[in-house]
C-alpha cells in the first residue's frame, strides 16, 4: 500500500496573526511527512476555552494583572486546535505504525521528548511544549502534521465527531478525576461549572459508579443539564445561602471539589464547602489570586491541586472507557471550519451550552 494519498499542492489554516485578532484563511504549501511524521486530513475539530485563552493572548492573573501568552513561548500566528480527529493521508519513511487511511484520535500535549518529565510519561507538563494548538500549528486547518504515530489512538466504535472532545475536554475531566480518587460511597464530590467540561465529568463520575454529585451553575439552563447528565442536585452559587445548603444536602460530607471555572470567587466557594481531608482540583483557567488562611490549610488539611490536561497514557484509557460507558452524549453543535472565528466568539461570550465542534 502506498505512503500517501494524492492531495493538492496547498491547504488552508485559519490563524490570527495578532492576539485577539481575526481568524484568517491562509494557503500554505503541502507538507510531506519525514522521518516518524504524520499527516492527516482534519476531520473533527473541537474548541476550548483554551482556544479563547490563547486567542485573547492572556490569562488574568487578578487585581487587573495578566500573564502575557506571548512571553510564555506561543509565537504568532497561531493555528489554534487541539482536540482533533483526523484521517491519515501520509506518512514519514520511520513511521512504521501509521497506515494511510486510518481515522484517528491525536493527542496534542506533546514536550521536547527528551526531559525527565516527558521520560515518566507527563509530556503535558514538559519545560518545552510543543502543544498543536498552542505551539504547533492545530486542527482549525484542513490538514495537521503530528511527530509521531505513538500521539495517535485509535477511536475503537466512538463517533468520530464527539471523539475529538476526548483530546482535551474529556482528557482533562478525566485526570482531574483520578486526582480525588478514591472516594467513599457515601462522599460527594462537587462539579463547579456545568458546561461542556462540567457535564462531560458529571457523566464521567455517574459511569465510573459516584451517584452523590452537586452541580453548581449560575446558569439556570447548565443546571437542568446537569441534572438530566446526574447530578443529585444543583444549586446557584450566588444564592446568599448556598453554602449552608450545600453542607446540608451532602451532609457536611463534600470530600472533593471539581472546579471548571477556576476564578476567585470559585475557589472559594470550593474551600468553604470541602470537608476535613478533602481536595479542591482547579481546572478552569477564569484567573484571579487565591487566599486562604494557612491555619485552615494545616487545620483542615485539604489539598489544592491544579490539574493540567493529561497524560497519553490517560487518554488511551479513557478512549477505552468511553467505548464502554455512554460518555459522550452531551449537546454539541457541528460547525463548518470556515466559521471557526464565530465559534470562538460565541465561546468566549457564553452563548455555548454544550461543545461546538468544527468540521472540514
Amino acid at each position: 500500500m502506498s505512503n500517501q494519498i494524492e492531495t493538492d499542492g496547498a491547504y488552508i489554516r485559519y490563524e490570527f496573526s495578532e492576539f485577539a485578532g481575526n481568524l484568517e484563511p491562509v494557503k500554505y504549501e503541502m507538507p510531506v511527512p519525514q522521518g516518524n511524521e504524520v499527516l492527516l486530513k482534519v476531520d473533527y475539530c473541537g474548541v476550548c476555552h483554551s482556544d479563547v485563552h490563547v486567542h485573547d493572548g492572556y490569562y488574568g492573573l487578578g487585581n487587573g494583572k495578566k500573564l502575557n501568552l506571548g512571553d510564555r513561548g506561543i509565537r504568532l500566528p497561531v493555528t489554534l486546535g487541539h482536540e482533533v480527529v483526523g484521517t491519515i493521508v501520509a506518512v514519514g519513511e520511520d513511521a512504521i505504525d501509521a497506515s494511510v487511511g486510518e481515522q484517528r484520535l491525536i493527542y496534542p500535549w506533546i514536550g521536547c521528548g527528551e526531559c525527565s518529565v516527558c521520560q515518566r510519561g507527563e509530556e503535558n507538563l514538559c519545560g518545552k511544549p510543543a502543544s498543536l494548538g498552542i505551539f504547533k500549528p492545530g486542527g482549525y486547518s484542513e490538514y495537521i502534521t503530528v511527530p509521531h504515530p505513538r500521539y495517535l489512538v485509535d477511536l475503537g466504535d466512538l463517533n468520530p465527531a464527539n471523539a475529538s472532545l476526548l483530546a482535551c475536554s474529556g482528557l482533562t475531566t478525566f485526570s482531574a478525576i483520578k486526582k480525588i480518587q478514591p472516594l467513599h460511597q457515601e462522599e460527594y464530590v462537587i462539579v463547579i461549572g456545568c458546561g461542556g467540561l462540567g457535564q462531560l465529568a458529571i457523566r464521567t463520575l455517574r459511569s465510573d459508579g459516584i451517584s452523590n454529585i452537586v452541580g453548581v451553575d449560575v446558569s439556570e439552563d447548565k443546571r437542568e443539564i446537569a441534572r438530566k447528565a446526574g447530578a443529585k442536585v444543583v444549586l446557584d452559587p450566588r444564592s446568599l445561602d448556598a453554602t449552608d445548603t450545600l453542607t446540608r444536602e451532602a451532609d457536611g460530607n463534600c470530600m472533593a471539589v471539581l472546579d471548571f471555572v477556576g476564578n476567585e470567587q470559585t475557589v472559594e466557594f470550593g474551600l468553604k464547602v470541602l470537608k476535613k481531608g478533602g481536595k479542591l482540583v482547579v481546572i478552569g483557567l477564569h484567573g484571579g489570586e487565591l487566599r486562604y488562611p494557612i491555619p485552615f490549610l494545616v487545620t483542615k488539611a485539604v489539598t489544592i491541586i491544579g490539574s493540567y490536561t493529561g497524560t497519553l497514557a490517560e487518554m488511551k484509557e479513557l478512549v477505552t472507557f468511553a467505548n464502554q460507558h455512554d460518555l459522550l452524549d452531551i449537546p454539541v453543535e457541528i460547525r463548518a471550519l470556515e466559521r471557526a472565528e464565530s465559534a470562538v466568539e460565541d465561546l468566549s461570550n457564553g452563548k455555548v451550552s454544550g461543545r461546538i465542534i468544527l468540521k472540514n
